[in-house]
């Protein structure tokens, strides 16, 4: 299992673009990817999880990557956020 944190920089957070992008990023790979805010989770690759988050400007969350390629998501989707978010 692989996880790493980050605070989120883009002035709206997540909204449904930037959900959805994560979405695609995530489905790239078999491991399963959670987004933990505070005491709430979401899988990342469903949308519908991600936006109930709630994620905000300035808000940390946890990406936990699980699974036969949890290095390689990791790091990609790592930088996916940074690009991103």
């Amino acid at each position: 299992m692989r996880s790493f944190m980050y605070t989120v920089k883009a002035p709206v957070g997540m909204h449904a673009r930037h959900a959805g992008l994560l979405v695609q990023e995530a489905k790239k790979y078999a491991s399963g990817v959670t987004m933990t805010l505070g005491e709430r989770s979401a899988d990342a690759k469903r949308i519908l999880g991600l936006m109930g988050l709630g994620v905000k400007q300035g808000d940390v969350v946890k990406l936990t990557v699980e699974g036969e390629d949890e290095d390689e998501a990791a790091l990609k989707l790592k930088a996916f956020m940074w690009e991103n978010f």
